[in-house]
């Protein structure tokens, strides 16, 4: 039997209907806050995610799905969304217009690591950047927006905020870690060497258990703020804290990805595991002139899909629809016809058999159909239709050209 690859899942129709109401549910948030809906392939260059992940990530180094295609490009399955995002915002020449512009997406990402409980090699993402504003307003209407969307799906989160700084507070820093991690070179795992060489403020995102208890003891970049950063972050703050959003300050967190500057933030759960990140993000103001764009800001967030449906459980499975059935052979066409008809206002499933009352009524109800209508001999001579809500249980004959009335 062939069934689907490690770590990646099929939806079937509960978990379908999970997907698509946490996507209409951020969906409406982000059009609120002005954003509007962007696709992109989900096959890419790998030098797009070199650039812009950066080479000493361990999704670059260790998670892409990348190969050599027919034509000998170095392509591989996008891992996050942001670069894509970008390359299409550089390409479409929108880095040169001078405007704002907030896109919104949703997919599937891929990434090549030990499938568990919230973490799947095929895994979907929404996420929001906005590019062309560097206000830190934009960066708390960001956080604000995610805060919106956990509030409307009933999901209780922990925010953890952080500033990265700009590039001379990053220099500064980086200075101070290095010599931190010299100093401790021989404690520290061989991950945490490569990333010293490659990009040494990576090394704050290590997992092994042994290397966080020598980071307790690091530098930390809150320390080493310019002017302009430090008034920053303590603006988001203020806004914050003025639309009754509560934060924890966590001066460690660095996010995964090289492009960052300035704000980053995460949204903890508890639901899903240990301190289950279950969105993130901040400004990467550096980006789009990385990947050969035009100089400008950028900020944004991505939240795990398969995390939130896990702290949801199954959907809510509401009654819906219609079923369409008749208790005579002879009624089945007039039934599918009527049902056709139907079909461009309401979700009707019709019966193509005809069998006895109460065998339509349990398969309208294992259906989890909302309104039952069956036509039998009488019916037929009358020119009505029975009529049943089984979520009330009001049942009733009715005139056929009064249907589409009582449907509503």
């Amino acid at each position: 039997m062939i069934t689907a690859l490690r770590g990646m899942k099929d939806m079937l129709p509960a978990r379908a209907k999970l997907y698509a109401q946490i996507i209409k549910t951020c969906e409406e948030v982000a059009k609120n806050y002005g954003y509007e809906q962007i696709l992109t392939p989900h096959l890419e260059e790998t030098a797009l995610f070199k650039r812009s992940v950066g080479e000493s990530s361990d999704i670059v180094g260790k998670e892409m799905y990348q190969f050599e295609d027919k034509g000998g490009n170095d392509v591989c399955l996008r891992p996050e969304g942001t670069a894509g995002v970008v390359r299409a915002f550089i390409e479409a020449k929108l880095d040169r217009a001078n405007v704002t512009k907030r896109c919104f997406y949703h997919g599937s990402m891929f990434r090549y690591e030990r499938p568990q409980k919230g973490r799947l090699r095929e895994f979907h993402q929404f996420g929001c950047e906005c590019f062309g504003e560097g206000s830190v307003y934009e960066d708390a209407s960001i956080i604000l927006m995610v805060s919106e969307i956990f509030n409307r799906l009933n999901i209780k989160t922990t925010l953890k905020i952080n500033s990265l700084g700009d590039e001379s507070s990053m220099k500064s820093y980086k200075e101070k870690l290095v010599k931190f991690l010299d100093e401790n070179d021989d404690r520290i795992c061989e991950d945490c060497k490569r990333r010293k060489l490659l990009n040494p403020i990576r090394v704050l995102d290590c997992k092994v258990e042994s290397c966080q208890e020598i980071y307790k003891n690091a530098p930390v970049i809150t320390d080493s703020l310019s002017d302009e950063a430090q008034a920053d972050f303590a603006k988001l703050q203020e806004i914050l804290t003025a639309n009754g959003v509560k934060f924890e300050i966590d001066t460690k967190l660095v996010r995964g990805l090289d492009y960052y500057c300035k704000t980053a933030f995460e949204f903890i759960s508890n639901e899903i595991g240990s301190q289950s990140a279950v969105a993130g993000g901040g400004r990467y103001d550096r980006l789009v002139e990385y990947l050969g764009g035009r100089a400008s800001y950028g900020v944004g967030f991505a939240m795990g899909v398969e995390r939130i449906m896990e702290i949801l459980g199954e959907a809510e499975d509401k009654r819906d629809g219609v079923y369409l059935c008749a208790l005579d052979a002879t009624n089945v066409d007039f039934i599918y016809n009527l049902g056709s008809k139907l079909r461009k206002k309401y979700q009707v499933e019709i019966s193509y058999e005809a069998k006895k009352l109460q065998k339509h009524l349990q398969n309208a109800d294992n259906k989890n159909a909302k309104i039952f209508l069956c036509v039998g001999e009488n019916e037929m001579k009358e020119n009505k239709i029975w009529y049943k809500n089984l979520e009330t249980k009001d049942e009733k004959t009715i005139n056929l050209d009064e249907l589409e009335k009582e449907l509503g």
